[in-house]
């Protein structure tokens, strides 16, 4: 493939190996390779380290235990992230919601699918009242039969994509652009919505200090890739930033 990573080359064997785990990207190929050289970046500075393991995903998690360290998240932090998200923390908070799915597939690529799904939302857009006639047309969920309608909905039933963007809509609301998710493109519409009672801070500041320390993590494992890649001698490709399932 002509690849390589400070002088190491990544065959097409290694390749089509990683690519079995990345079917439902973008660009499957593309993000096989971006994993490898990342990969392949962890345990070369894991052998410069001198960082041992019994195989290869236990010396990359040493590595990065040992080299990105964050603070955890004080009371302070966890106080402004609950005042700012309120929406995040009510017990009981439902809607009644219903979306169309256009699916991503080998014969549907992404480009095409998001032109479709693009042109009919703003179809919805002009006349709302086609939402029930056009989801039982294109939707691909099995929805599609009672007009995209998905019941009641409370928070931690969907994927976290879809319930961040569900539970920001107003009651009647059509969202104003596509979602897009693991399982392709939304159409989305809010018909009713029940607010939850909000949990007092105490009950959740724990939770909070685990996010938000997640987030720093990822935030801090992020900025160690560039470091990497960035004193790295890459050649065949161009590494766009160091975004990775590797890292999520």
């Amino acid at each position: 493939m002509g690849i390589s990573v400070n002088g190491i080359e990544l065959t097409d064997d290694a390749v089509q190996a990683e690519l079995k785990h990345h079917q439902q990207a973008a660009n499957p190929l593309k993000q096989s390779v971006h994993e490898l050289i990342l990969r392949t970046l962890l345990l070369q500075e894991a052998d410069r380290l001198g960082i041992a393991g019994e195989d290869d995903d236990t010396r990359v998690e040493a590595l990065l235990a040992q080299e990105v360290r964050v603070p955890a998240a004080d009371a302070a932090t966890c106080r402004t992230y609950y005042d700012n998200q309120p929406q995040l923390f009510a017990s009981g908070e439902m809607v009644e919601a219903r979306h169309i799915l256009f699916q991503v597939t080998p014969k549907a690529p992404l480009d095409l699918v998001r032109d479709t799904a693009q042109a009919i939302l703003e179809e919805l857009q002009a006349k709302p009242q086609r939402f029930d006639e056009i989801a039982r047309q294109y939707s691909n969920c099995p929805s599609a039969h009672v007009g995209g309608n998905l019941g009641q909905l409370s928070r931690g039933q969907t994927v976290p994509e879809f319930e961040d963007y569900l539970f920001r809509l107003d009651e009647g609301e059509l969202g104003a652009r596509l979602l897009e998710t693991r399982f392709g493109l939304h159409i989305v519409q809010v018909m009713r919505k029940v607010p939850g009672n909000r949990l007092p801070f105490e009950a959740v500041q724990g939770e909070i200090a685990d996010r938000l320390t997640r987030q720093s993590w990822q935030r801090g494992i992020h900025q160690y890739l560039q470091i990497l890649a960035g004193k790295a001698d890459i050649k065949g490709v161009t590494l766009e930033g160091a975004e990775s399932p590797l890292v999520q």
